[in-house]
């Protein structure tokens, strides 16, 4: 019996002389925020020698990393958007090289390309999301509409909604970070028209050789004018949670998002049936597809201490187990990159998106290949200023022109 008294008092010696580690984790999914807490809750509870505080800055973070980055005081676990941000952090030293790391071993190849630079991964994928309408089931059968997979029956059923008093889109304006979206999955479409691979675009700007104004200029901004006109009229002053309300109450028939807006909107609506289609930009619905890609993955600070990375790779090799899968798709309702992962859990748009994509392909989220610089000023603030009739189209187009020259 004091042989195991002895064993238990040293165990607990032990495990009292663990450095406990608290660690911070930035992040910008604000539609995930109760998710992204379920899951920490539930790994510390499993690793109480961890806690983990978490940061949130929504919307123009960039400025904010880089000040802090620039004073090493990096949050030590960075969620971050792939390709461009990634590799942007990779460069300035900011992030590990996770590349050995087994977690890593478990990722799908089709998605490594995102964190992928000079043969190194710098940051876990974690979700594959995409971009496009998602709309009311139930509203669309009442009027005896069908979703559009073509410009033209996106028209008619704008027309169909706005003869009977329903707003067609539910709008968010007041954050450039939507609009932002639109732009570039409308410029993307427009790249695909032009047989335009995005990897030679984003070469060319790079080189300097090509111009934002390569596509169909007069249709991509027809089309932002199309979807502002049939927006709330007040959609300049409506922010994300206005945004959700409108779509979930049934105001608005359709909203142009990403499915982590479709977590939200049943979380205030469980009742909510929805569908989710690629936003139609042309009459061939062949060349309409979802605009799809690895969304957010994970990196640690190369500026936090030796002991706070190795609790920091604790938590992302725990992002790939059973229990904290079934808490990313059933609490943060999304997909997961990982081989293998359950997404039972998950709705129907979701099958929805993933067999599409299956079926046709998917446009790559060109965005997170520009300079990051260039997406947050040129490109979010130049497409709200546009709708916000602020500046003109040809405005936009030089400004995103001349800062690529600039980044690059």
């Amino acid at each position: 019996m004091k042989r195991v008294l002895a064993s238990l008092l040293l165990g607990v010696l032990l495990v009292a002389a663990l450095p406990a580690q608290k660690l911070e984790l930035y992040y910008y999914k604000q539609e995930n925020q109760e998710g992204l807490k379920k899951l920490v809750d539930a790994f510390v509870r499993e690793n109480p020698a961890i806690s983990i505080d978490l940061l949130i800055i929504p919307n123009d973070a960039d400025a904010t990393m880089a000040a802090r980055a620039a004073s090493g005081k990096l949050s030590d676990i960075l969620q971050m958007q792939s390709y461009s941000r990634v590799f942007e952090y990779a460069q300035k030293g900011y992030v590990l090289d996770l590349s050995k790391e087994p977690v890593l071993a478990k990722v799908i190849d089709s998605a490594k390309p995102a964190v992928t630079l000079q043969g190194k991964q710098w940051a876990l994928p974690m979700d594959f999301a995409g971009i496009g309408i998602i709309y009311n089931k139930a509203t669309f059968a009442e009027f005896g509409l069908k979703p559009p997979v073509t410009y033209r029956e996106l028209e008619r059923a704008v027309k169909t909604l706005k003869d009977n008093g329903v707003t067609p889109f539910a709008g968010l304006l007041k954050e450039n970070w939507s609009i932002g979206h639109f732009i570039t999955l409308v410029h993307t479409s427009l790249l695909a028209e032009k047989k335009i691979p995005v990897a030679k675009f984003i070469a060319d700007m790079d080189a300097g050789k090509s111009s934002y104004g390569v596509v169909d200029t007069r249709k991509l901004f027809s089309l932002i004018d199309f979807y502002r006109a049939n927006m709330d009229s007040n959609a300049e002053e409506m922010s994300w949670n206005e945004q959700q309300a409108a779509f979930a109450n049934g105001q608005a028939a359709m909203m142009v998002q990403g499915l982590w807006s479709y977590g939200a909107a049943i979380g205030t609506n469980p009742s909510l049936d929805c569908g989710f289609v690629p936003f139609p930009v042309f009459n061939d619905p062949k060349m309409n597809k979802f605009y799809a890609d690895v969304d957010s993955c994970f990196g640690i600070s190369a500026q936090a201490s030796p002991d706070k990375q190795a609790a920091a790779k604790k938590f992302l090799a725990w992002l790939a187990t059973p229990q904290a899968v079934k808490i990313w798709t059933t609490d943060y309702k999304l997909t997961l990159s990982f081989k293998g992962a359950d997404l039972s859990a998950l709705k129907p748009p979701f099958v929805e998106l993933m067999s599409t994509v299956g079926r046709s392909g998917a446009y790559p989220w060109a965005f997170s290949m520009y300079p990051t610089a260039v997406f947050e000023d040129a490109v979010k603030n130049g497409a709200q200023a546009y709708v916000f009739k602020k500046k003109a189209a040809e405005a936009v187009i030089a400004d995103i022109d001349r800062q690529w020259r600039e980044a690059r």
